[in-house]
């Protein structure tokens, strides 16, 4: 008798376009893992079935993507203080025990790109602007809180949504009207974009970087293209820039070693991989 395959996948609808099953496949094939990650387009009303059919056909776990983030917290078993907090996850670990368990990885793939792409980050240098309050961004509020950010300027197309992060979040976030979203640049340490802008086939990234500083780190979680104009303007000006790939393979890491056992590395060879799919 054979041990069982593990299996894993990512779940959402749709998923013909996710990078994850060339990534995840990759470690599997690197670290000599006898185990799979498959694809799947589970529509909204199979979620609960499919949640509960998944482990018993053999899968230890699964990343979970639009439009499923927010509705398999209500049908997890536990969920981690960050998914709580962010209100959504794309980590579900299928424990022996029978129990699912939710997590957000994706403010941790945000701080290790960051610290990976740009080294002497330091968190507390100055304030952070963040662009866009969606699911992303509430993420990446949450972590940079976590690092010790002490002022988080915030800015979304409608403002009533950053008001919603405030409102959680407290004094620290700052909200500023989109059409001023460039002052909020004036001083900042940190410039994250976690909109669509700048993205191929989105409209283009028109927020003006005149109050940018040469001493900002600016990233964009856009990976398509992956130096986005954003980014391009920000290195003119002197700026380190950091991509927003690394983030999607950060974010992955921890889900990978809960699943199959090994801790795999998001290196060159990953990145690789991924940008050839």
């Amino acid at each position: 008798m054979t041990d069982k395959i593990p299996l894993a996948g990512v779940i959402g609808s749709p998923v013909a376009h996710s990078k994850s099953p060339a990534l995840h496949g990759h470690w599997l094939r690197r670290h000599g893992i006898r185990g799979y990650y498959i694809p799947m387009d589970v529509a909204r009303d199979d979620l609960k079935s499919a949640l509960e059919t998944l482990p018993r056909l053999g899968f230890v776990g699964v990343n979970v993507t639009i439009p499923h983030k927010e509705a398999v917290l209500a049908l997890a078993d536990l969920v981690s203080d960050r998914a709580a907090l962010i209100g959504a996850a794309n980590t579900l670990i299928f424990r022996p025990d029978g129990k699912v368990h939710a997590d957000n990885t994706d403010g941790i793939g945000f701080i290790e790109n960051l610290r990976q792409g740009a080294p002497g980050w330091d968190p507390v240098a100055g304030p952070a602007a963040v662009l866009g309050a969606g699911g992303a961004a509430r993420a990446i509020v949450t972590a940079l809180a976590e690092q010790g950010v002490r002022e988080i300027r915030l800015s979304n197309r409608t403002r009533a949504r950053a008001e919603a992060l405030r409102a959680e979040f407290g004094p620290k976030i700052v909200v500023y009207d989109w059409v001023q979203a460039g002052n909020m640049l004036d001083g900042a340490a940190t410039v994250v974009n976690t909109t669509s802008l700048g993205m191929v086939g989105k409209p283009e990234f028109r927020v003006p970087l005149d109050g940018l500083s040469r001493e900002a780190v600016v990233t964009d979680i856009v990976y398509a293209p992956l130096q986005t104009s954003l980014l391009k303007e920000a290195r003119a000006r002197g700026c380190v820039t950091v991509d927003g790939l690394g983030m999607l393979l950060h974010q992955a890491v921890p889900g990978f070693e809960r699943w199959f056992g090994v801790r795999p590395e998001a290196d060159a060879a990953a990145r690789a991989v991924v940008l050839e799919e």
